[in-house]
């Protein structure tokens, strides 16, 4: 079997259901989706607290399901295949848990205190510009789904409160991005 196939040789690549630019923007929210998930995996590997790598690989199956949603024509599209508001609550309620277990510093941050923390704070940034892809389908009309974008502003937040329980886990404080006055 051969991994590649050369079709996408012209810059072109398949939507299911359509054959679009590489540059498509449909694509480049896929492409920032898929490395989301690739980030979430690296924190997932790295990951101290026990309950961390349960909960990213829900969230990994649940951008892989959004992956899926964006990859379809809507025409073709299967209801299956449709992130619901289900999954947006089941963020916010583990959101809300995390975070009710540390304590949230008051003030900005500077990522970096442990490497569990960091990559989860990578990961973040990535999902923050795939929600930025994602609303800029929606107002292109690529896009009809409210849910997407709920789910991803949501997993920002839980990936920001992720990063801070792992840093606490190991015993950390995080640093402040402004620097104590002398």
């Amino acid at each position: 079997m051969r991994l590649y196939t050369t079709k996408g040789d012209q810059g072109q690549t398949d939507l299911l259901g359509d054959r679009v630019a590489k540059d498509d923007p449909r694509i480049e929210a896929l492409g920032s989706l898929d490395e989301a998930t690739s980030s979430l995996g690296f924190a997932r590997a790295v990951a101290g607290a026990e309950r961390t790598a349960p909960l990213l690989v829900e969230v990994q199956r649940d951008l892989y399901k959004i992956m899926a949603e964006l990859a379809f024509v809507p025409e073709l599209r299967p209801a299956t295949y449709v992130l619901g508001p289900d999954r947006v609550a089941w963020l916010e309620a583990e959101t809300d848990q995390i975070t009710s277990e540390i304590t949230l510093p008051r003030e900005f941050i500077l990522p970096g205190d442990t490497v569990p923390g960091a990559a989860l704070d990578v990961a973040r940034t990535i999902v923050r510009r795939a929600e930025r892809d994602v609303v800029g389908l929606t107002g292109g009309g690529h896009l009809d789904n409210p849910q997407l974008v709920r789910y991803l502003n949501r997993l920002s937040s839980l990936l920001f409160v992720l990063a801070r329980f792992e840093d606490a886990a190991h015993g950390t404080d995080p640093l402040r991005a402004k620097a104590p006055r002398r």
